[in-house]
């Protein structure tokens, strides 16, 4: 018997590190006024953001519900197999205690509530597949992730706050007086909970702002793990990220430095130009 490594696709790893790992996903749905749209299969953040400033739309995500994660896990099942599962943090989504309900259904499935978003979780998941691969069960890694996940942690910056007022989450007063003022928040996910805050606001183009909030982020702990990190962003020019690398390894040297696209169901929510570093510490930081 093995032990399939799975996630919801709001892991955000891309399709080589999907494969290099061995990770199956499963999609969440966007809806865009009739019409219902499979995340990064059939719809992409680009064309999301188009479709807003055409028609001033924005979608809605929906979790993915019990039945489809029914679907999604039975085969493995019925073929003997564990299923260790990571699912998008609780507070963002009900998606983890659907999954936890389609466990109890058909046993073998060991849900994980990552607490966290996007890149984090692809951080988690590659750690758990070196687990597995030295011999852990999906319930022992399982466990550990229920001790561990304030060891994960991302933030991003945001380019503009137009997405996150016209999805009903900031004030037109503060969206207007953001643009005016140049300021671009750093929204920082609480690793207990999967739930954003906002951060430190920052004030200047992106590029300064950026930079700064690199090396900010890496300053703020001194026990960061160096062997891998990743530059996730919803859309951005590749000059932007490559800056963005090369202020990291100005700071501090990682091992690996991956790039990931975040996917529609993040992406919706932050707008484009959106970009964050994540990365893990030895101990949680709660």
């Amino acid at each position: 018997m093995t032990v399939v490594l799975s996630a919801d696709r709001t892991c955000d790893l891309n399709e080589d590190l999907l494969l290099e790992f061995q990770v199956n996903t499963i999609p969440y749905h966007i809806h865009i006024g009739d019409r219902e749209y499979i995340d990064n299969v059939n719809i992409t953040p680009p064309e999301i953001f188009q479709i807003y400033r055409e028609k001033k739309v924005l979608p809605k995500t929906s979790a993915i519900n019990t039945g489809e994660y029914l679907d999604y896990f039975r085969p493995w099942v019925e073929q003997g197999h564990d299923i260790l599962h990571f699912c998008l943090g609780g507070a963002l989504s009900s998606s983890y205690q659907n999954c936890v309900l389609a466990g109890e259904e058909l046993g073998h499935i060991y849900p994980i509530n990552s607490c966290n978003l996007s890149g984090a979780i692809g951080l988690q998941i590659i750690d758990a597949r070196k687990m597995l691969a030295d011999g852990m069960s999906a319930a022992a890694v399982q466990a550990y992730f229920n001790e561990h996940t304030g060891c994960y942690h991302g933030s991003f910056i945001l380019d503009t706050l137009e997405f996150l007022h016209a999805g009903g989450r900031c004030s037109s007063v503060a969206a207007l007086s953001a643009n005016l003022l140049s300021i671009k928040p750093c929204i920082v996910v609480d690793n207990s909970s999967g739930s954003m805050q906002v951060g430190k606001k920052y004030r200047g183009s992106l590029s300064k702002v950026l930079t700064k909030y690199v090396k900010d982020a890496l300053a703020q702990y001194d026990d960061i793990l160096t062997d891998k990190i990743f530059i996730t962003y919803s859309s951005i020019d590749a000059d932007t990220v490559d800056l963005v690398r090369e202020t990291i390894e100005s700071v501090m040297p990682f091992d690996r430095v991956m790039e990931t696209k975040a996917s529609c169901t993040i992406s919706s929510h932050c707008g484009p130009n959106t970009l964050g570093i994540l990365f893990a510490t030895k101990k949680p930081v709660k």
